[in-house]
């Protein structure tokens, strides 16, 4: 039985996917004749102390050997400094009276700090030059004891 039904852009669907069969099939024959073979040895790739690839392994010669010990895993960077004086200073960024929090930016270490309503110990407002301590609350790090700064 022919193909009745078959319209012009149904035929042309067909043909390009044959067309495009044919070509994959004469790619793989070409592949075979061709002889090419991929080793393991070909695919690797090697990473030098700089964090270049190369496709030469390194030289054994120039391995050095580093202690486990001497590697330091610390974080300085969140980990509070240890003061004489536990008081800081800082300016109130941020502070909404109906709910009862705000964030202060700390003037050395321009890091911003919680603070909540209950840890108050004057009223504070925006713009406010105010010395506190600080201490680890359930999220992070919080002000505590905050006071307005007098010179």
């Amino acid at each position: 039985m022919g193909r009745s039904q078959e319209t012009l852009g149904k035929k042309e669907v067909r043909t390009k996917k044959e067309k495009k069969r044919k070509e994959k099939e004469k790619k793989r024959a070409q592949k075979k004749t061709e002889g090419r073979k991929t080793s393991f040895e070909d695919m690797i790739a090697y990473v030098d102390e700089f964090g270049k690839i190369s496709s030469t392994p390194p030289d054994p010669d120039k391995k050095t050997t580093v202690s486990a010990e001497s590697i330091d895993l610390d974080m300085a960077k969140n980990r509070p400094a240890r003061d004489e004086n536990p008081e800081k200073k800082g300016i109130v960024t941020f502070y909404n009276a109906s709910k009862g929090f705000g964030f202060i930016r700390d003037l050395e270490s321009d890091q911003k700090v919680f603070v909540h309503a209950n840890n108050l110990l004057e009223p504070v407002k925006e713009d406010n030059i105010v010395i506190f301590e600080t201490g680890r609350g359930p999220k992070g790090l919080t002000a505590l004891k905050v006071r307005l700064f007098r010179e």
